[in-house]
Order: C-alpha cells, then structure tokens, then sequence
C-alpha cells in the first residue's frame, strides 16, 4: 500500500473568522476502487482549534478552499518578495486594513474590467482573483490560513517542502460544481435566499457527486443521513468541503510527488488542483 493509499482525505471549506455559527467544515474520507466514502464532517469554531488539527500527528491528503499565492503581476507590480515563503511571511506582517488599502489602491490605478490582477489559472478554474478582499474576502483567507499551513509545517506541492505525512493542496469546490450543475446558485448564508430552486441544485449536485459524473473518474459514497445532512445545510457549507474532498481523492490517486499539479505552476502563484 502506498502512503497516499493509506492517507485520510480531507475536504476543507475554510472561514477567515470562524465562529460556531459559521464554522470551518472538514469533510472526512477515504477512497478506494474509484469510490470515495465520507466517514464524517467534523466543524472547527476557531482559527486556533484549526490551527491544533493540522498539527495533529496524523496522515493525511487535504484539499483546502482558500488561495495558496498571490498573483506575479501583483507581487512584482508591489515589490514585494518573489519568493514564496518570503511573500508569505510579508503579507502575513500586514494588518487587514493595511491588505485593503494597498489592494483597493493598486485596483483604483488600472483600468475597468481589469481591475483585478490573476493568477494564471484563475480564468481556467472561474475562481476568485486571490487579491480580492469583499464578496468573496479570499485575501483575509489567505491571510489567515497560509501561516497557520507554515506553523503545522505540513508539505505543500510545488510551493513548500514538509512533513510528507501532511499534504496540503489549494482545492476549489465551484471548479466541480460548476462541471456537474452549470452557473445553477446552490447555497447561500443569507436565509432569505435559501430558495427551493438553490435546494433542487443541491440535490442535483449531490446526485451526480454519488453517480460519478465527473471528469475525475470518482464516485461519492454517502449514507442516508449523510446524503439527507449535504441536502439540508443550505449554506453549502458541507457540499463545499466534500466537494474539496473529492478533488483532494483525485490528488491522492495522482501521488507523490506532484499529486496531479502540472509540471510548469508558477512557485509564487500555485495552481488548484484538478485545475
């Protein structure tokens, strides 16, 4: 058995200000023959209760919905370090408020519709540029999570060595979600948008999560309560983490070292797996 094939899974769906009632999600799992099983969804209510779970003496493959860099156009443009760790550990000597102002400063300077600078595969994968601060707030996301990645020392493919037992990768649930259901809105935390129509959307995703109808070659096993519990949270947050899980199953499939990373991912930026 190789190491991957004995890894816990993990799916992370990740909150810069955790709090019991908008916690961060862990799905947990295992895969074997194709099939992903979700053992449980365990909840963390604080950035220092989460910041204990990654340095848990435990093996693991995680995929976790936060960036992992920040775009080389932003970087160079700002002067900051090129070098991964180096820029990780300036930004995280930066306030919020001081993220905000040089961010909004830098967008206020370019012109419109290109407001934002990107990584690479932002366009490939629909996500977020990894600078923006509202709507959604990835860049206190980042700010929050990537020191707490570097603290626990756990390995993260093509940007940072570590524990081998520890594999941390960038994942992205709307990347799937949108493979299996279209631009169709799923959740929301808003309850007054919590519409029959985002309920359907769940069930539709969650269905063609357990047929395997994705390109990524992977059945979800769910039981009843556990299919019922994904349908039910209408925040999307559990559908979210399982969804990073199913890509953090695909990575583990790939293996050591790159874990289906390409060969040419910027070192500054990263790249979401299965991207």
């Amino acid at each position: 058995m190789t190491a991957a094939a004995l890894a816990m899974l993990v799916g992370c769906d990740f909150s810069s200000a955790p709090t019991r009632r908008k916690p961060i999600v862990l799905a947990i799992g295992n895969a074997a023959g194709g099939r992903v099983q979700l053992t449980r969804l365990e909840k963390v209510d604080s950035l220092s209760a989460f910041a204990e779970w990654l340095r848990l003496p435990q093996a693991w493959i995680a995929g976790f919905d936060f960036p992992f860099g920040l775009p080389r156009e932003l970087v160079e443009h700002l002067g900051w370090p090129t070098d991964w760790r180096d820029c990780m550990r300036h930004y995280a000597g930066l306030t919020r408020p001081q993220i905000r102002e040089t961010f909004a400063a830098y967008c206020d300077a370019r012109p419109v519709g290109a407001k934002f600078a990107h990584r690479r595969f932002d366009k490939l994968a629909g996500s977020s540029p990894s600078m923006k601060w509202v709507n959604p707030p990835v860049a206190y996301m980042l700010h929050a999570a990537i020191p707490l990645l570097l603290q626990a020392g756990v390995d993260i493919p093509g940007l940072h060595p570590g524990d081998p037992q520890r594999i941390a990768l960038e994942a992205y649930p709307g990347l799937l979600a949108r493979e299996l259901i279209a631009r169709r809105s799923y959740k929301s935390d808003e309850r007054a948008r919590q519409t029959p129509e985002r309920l359907i959307a769940r069930k539709d995703l969650v269905t063609a999560l357990e047929q395997g109808r994705t390109r990524l070659g992977l059945r979800l096993k769910l039981t009843h309560a556990q299919h019922d519990a994904l349908i039910e949270d209408a925040s999307g947050d559990s559908l979210d983490a399982v969804l990073c899980l199913m890509q953090a199953a695909w990575a583990a499939q790939k293996g050591a070292p790159r874990y289906g990373l390409p060969e040419h991912l910027d070192p500054l930026e990263g790249w979401i797996v299965s991207a």
